[in-house]
Parts: structure tokens; sequence; C-alpha cells
């Protein structure tokens, strides 16, 4: 595990500490949306701050029309970045992000460094409809229970990793049938970060590598670095159903059109 994640790792276990271990069961009515997926999709990303790229927005962003503007292009989901040291993040955003999107059925994702099974809660209690979940913070025993109150919660999960030892701790749990057809529902998702978490540069040729080791058949997740359609093609001809992207959305004065054109580049047809 690089320095970074365990840094995030444990800033995130100390925020953790103080949450509760239930809420009042009425807190936990707010909805879950599934992901409607297509030939290829896009988990659109706000976020303020990226250790790697600086900031990304000011602080008076209008977060409504930002989030709008990637639905209205056609993004299948939101992710959201809560961590608040390194990425400005806030879990406040999520809530009005996810607020914002509900009367769209458009899901949200909180995209953390979640440790403790009390930060699902959260997550769904801010109103998320999944979470990022890293493999490298788990042992297998700890990775099973953080699935199961996420699945338990109707959560979906996008699953992470970053090298192969990730991959596959990831892969083990379709050895057992609960896993497997979850991921068969696509609830379980599994995702490539090209992130070097040591330099924090990127490898792009850590999606072929590795793309190659994911489960076939099921959602396979790009991210990090895709920033055009020459970024997209790639991860799409290494076998990834969907891309999630941040920094070049948060960059972009026409994100709508962005996320447009970048779909149209993955699926080969034009909007109608």
């Amino acid at each position: 595990m690089s320095d970074f994640l365990k840094e995030m790792a444990i800033k995130s276990k100390a925020r953790a500490k103080f949450l509760p271990e239930k809420y009042q069961s009425k807190k936990y009515d707010l909805p879950s949306f599934d992901i409607r997926f297509s030939d290829f999709d896009i988990i659109a990303e706000y976020k303020m701050n990226s250790p790697a790229e600086g900031l990304l927005a000011e602080p008076n962003i209008n977060r409504v029309d930002r989030v709008l503007s990637y639905a209205h292009g056609g993004a299948a989901a939101i992710s959201v970045l809560t961590e608040p040291s390194r990425f400005d993040g806030s879990l406040l955003h999520l809530k009005e992000i996810a607020s914002t999107v509900s009367n769209l059925s458009l899901p949200v994702m909180r995209k953390d460094f979640l440790v403790d099974h009390r930060q699902i809660l959260e997550s769904k209690v801010f109103g998320a409809s999944g979470i990022l979940l890293i493999a490298a913070l788990f042992d297998a025993s700890k990775l099973r229970s953080m699935l199961d109150c996420a699945f338990a919660h109707s959560l979906f999960v996008l699953l992470e990793s970053f090298n192969e030892e990730d991959v596959i701790k990831s892969n083990s749990l379709l050895k057992e049938s609960r896993y497997q057809t979850l991921a068969e529902q696509k609830k379980l998702l599994f995702g490539v970060n090209t992130r070097n978490l040591k330099t924090l540069e990127v490898d792009v040729n850590r999606l072929k590598v590795l793309g190659k080791e994911l489960p076939y058949g099921l959602i396979s997740v790009a991210e990090s670095g895709l920033y055009n359609i020459e970024d997209i093609l790639t991860a799409k001809n290494n076998g990834y159903s969907m891309a999630l992207i941040g920094t070049a959305l948060m960059r972009s004065k026409r994100p709508e059109k962005l996320i447009r054109e970048l779909l149209q580049s993955a699926r080969k047809k034009e909007f109608s």
C-alpha cells in the first residue's frame, strides 16, 4: 500500500471514529437508484480539488448547474468525492447533489477512502445510491463485511484495484455465488485506477495489463487519467464498459457537450 493511501486511510479512520453505529430507521428511507447501462457509459465525477491536478473548482461553483449538465450530457451516474483534507470534499456536497438529481432517478456514488461500515451507513443517510471501495484497504474478511453492509442497504459498489494483487483479491469474490450474482445484476462493479499513488502520475498501460485479468462479461470501469476521445477508445478497446471521469469534466466549460462527444465516440452512433 502506498504512503498516500495509508495517509488517506488513517484520516478516514479518524473521521469514522465519531460516527454512530446506527441511525433512526427513517433516515435510511432516501431512495437508491440503479445505474441504467448502455453499450458504454460514463460516471461523471464532481470534485473540488485533486492532489495530482490541483484546484479544479472555485469555492463558489454552482454545484447544481454542474451536475445537471452532467446529467443532461448522458452520464449514467454521478460520483461525488467527499474526502475533505486533500480533495476539499464534503458530505454536504453529496447530499446536495443527490437531492439535485433525485427527480431524474440518477444514482450518485460516494467516492472516498472508506474503511468502516459506519461510513457506509453515513453514505446511505446522505443520499448515496452507491459507494466506492478500495480493495487494497481491506483483508478478505473485512472486504466481505463492507460489501455485505453496502448491499444490505441497497447500495451498489465500485470495487477499485490499483495492481494485480488487488485484482486477484477482487476476482476471488466471484468464487462465492452471492457475489457472482450481485456482479451479474450489476450491483458489484470492478474498477481499475491508472493513478500511481506513489508518484500521482497516470499509467495508462495499467488499463491494458489489468484489464486482461478482470472478470469477463461483468461491468468494468476505467478510472483516472481519461480526458479525451482517444482515452475513452483506449478504455473500450481494452474491455472496459464504463469510464469514471473527473478532472476533464470539472475543468470543462461545457461538460454536457464533452460527455456527449465521449459517449458518441465509444458507442459509435449519433445521439437523437
